[in-house]
């Protein structure tokens, strides 16, 4: 018997449902597909599916083999494209998505040497803050800086981005310098609309003990640069990363608020959609971002 034939044939079985839909999907026959679920049945010593004329059901056994089928065959599917990556010339149009500041700084440099290692490989880079949809939208992969990862897709870390407090001398020497996160309840801040925890800003103390504190907000930006311009011209603190703001605190522009509490740091990750058939294209470029980004961490 050919143990991974009968187990996908086992997977399919069970996402369509039913052995004449399964053997439709598989181009072969009913009978074929019986006979592997059978054999299978057989090498394992026990029932995988309750089956009658109406219904088919999982039993536990057959539970615990599906989830565990589905991961092999995904391994598989993986290591077979990156055989056939290996051997492909990437081409084609690569559409990514990734935030506009971190793209204008830190990725618009690279695409040029990219494309002198790959001259068949067509770019179409947008840069967009919010979090868009890779599938529905029509991207091949995304750049996104996340605490949480993807949910829906698979992930590959490139680099860590540190965040900080920050605020210009002028506004400090105004308003003084916070020393607790209760402090900052009396200060003016400048909130980023696309945070997860909005204005409620979360930090650890030199401890590891985690604080949060709900800011009073005088301006909103879905954008980095506008929240840095905003802090530059002295109107309040700004939570942003050392990949942004980092000249500016080694030139004095800005001042560290708070340096002994710490935001929590985040993930600069490749984002795509599936490891199941990836072109050559997009798996050159997540090897290309990952030895050029070499898990960089911007400390100012």
């Amino acid at each position: 018997m050919d143990r991974l034939r009968a187990l996908e044939v086992f997977v399919e079985v069970v996402k369509r449902d039913g052995f004449a839909r399964a053997a439709e999907a598989l181009d072969t026959s009913p009978a074929n597909v019986t006979r592997y679920i059978s054999d299978l049945e057989a090498h394992l010593q026990t029932r995988l599916l309750n089956r009658s004329s109406r219904k088919m059901s999982l039993t536990s056994s057959g539970e615990a083999l599906f989830e565990r089928a589905k991961s092999i065959l995904d391994d598989v599917a993986e290591a077979e494209a990156i055989v056939s990556s290996a051997t492909m010339q990437p081409h084609g149009v690569l559409r990514i998505n990734a935030p506009l500041s971190f793209g204008v700084l830190h990725l618009a440099p690279l695409w040029a040497r990219f494309m002198r290692l790959y001259p068949e490989v067509q770019l179409d880079v947008s840069l967009i803050d919010r979090v868009v949809d890779i599938v529905e939208e029509g991207y091949d992969m995304a750049v996104r800086i996340s605490r949480a990862g993807s949910a829906s897709n698979v992930a590959r870390k490139l680099a860590t981005s540190r965040n900080v407090l920050c605020a210009s001398p002028d506004y400090i020497q105004q308003h003084g310098m916070p020393q607790t996160p209760s402090d900052l309840l009396r200060h003016t801040c400048i909130g980023y609309s696309y945070a997860a925890s909005a204005d409620e800003w979360q930090m650890l103390d030199a401890s590891g003990q985690p604080h949060a504190v709900k800011v009073r907000c005088a301006m909103h930006t879905n954008n980095g640069d506008t929240a840095r311009a905003a802090a530059l011209g002295g109107l309040g603190v700004i939570w942003q990363p050392t990949f942004l703001v980092g000249d500016d605190l080694r030139a004095g522009r800005l001042q560290r608020v708070m340096p002994d509490y710490q935001m929590p740091d985040m993930d600069v990750l490749a984002v795509y959609p599936s490891r199941r058939h990836l072109s050559a294209k997009v798996r050159v470029m997540i090897d290309f971002l990952v030895q050029e980004l070499a898990g960089t961490p911007w400390d100012q």
